[in-house]
């Protein structure tokens, strides 16, 4: 038994839910924000009052593991349109700068010229300062981009540049320590 899949979805006011054939889509009342999911095989799904209620429809083990993953991935499309979800990048380092050009986020991050990342549908990006703030209705989707911009520049633990989550913790090392020439003899 799942212990994620018993679990029913409770459907707020200003969000409407359609099953077309093997589609869950999970949407706003205006139309706005919309959420597409295919149904895994096996798996059931109801809408009873106002719960979305899923149902694995035999006993086998990938049945059971994609009843709790269709449950976990609407529960996310519900949280995502209701809220956005978000991610904070931070960056440090000198001459370090970002900024957002139309669909195109232009980063200054220490090399020979700025690295431009186009932002995908369905996200958006702002900084503040020295932080880019990222979000969208697609967890995902925010995961997958704040993941990307991170690897542009990786932070470096001896000289705390790069880039970092707003809540990661770098360890900072200690680097190689000078001598005086009259020890080495």
């Amino acid at each position: 038994m799942s212990k994620i899949g018993k679990k029913p979805i409770m459907i707020p006011e200003n969000i409407s839910v359609k099953i077309d054939g093997s589609v869950l889509e999970i949407s706003s009342k205006d139309g706005k924000k919309v959420a597409k999911i295919n149904i895994l095989p096996n798996i059931e799904v109801k809408v009873e009052e106002n719960q979305l209620i899923f149902k694995a429809l035999n006993d086998d083990q990938q049945t059971r593991a994609n009843w709790g993953t269709i449950r976990a991935l609407a529960q996310n499309a519900v949280s995502g349109i209701k809220e956005d979800f978000k991610k904070v990048l931070e960056f440090n380092g000198v001459g370090f700068r970002a900024n957002v050009e139309g669909k195109t986020l232009v980063l200054n991050i220490g090399f020979s010229h700025p690295v431009k990342f186009e932002i995908p549908n369905g996200i958006t990006i702002t900084v503040e300062k020295s932080n880019i703030n990222i979000s969208g209705m697609d967890k995902y989707l925010v995961g997958q981009v704040a993941t990307k911009i991170r690897a542009l520049k990786k932070p470096n633990p001896y000289r705390g540049t790069g880039i970092k989550y707003k809540e990661e913790v770098i360890r900072r090392k200690a680097g190689k320590k000078a001598t005086s020439g009259a020890a080495a003899a």
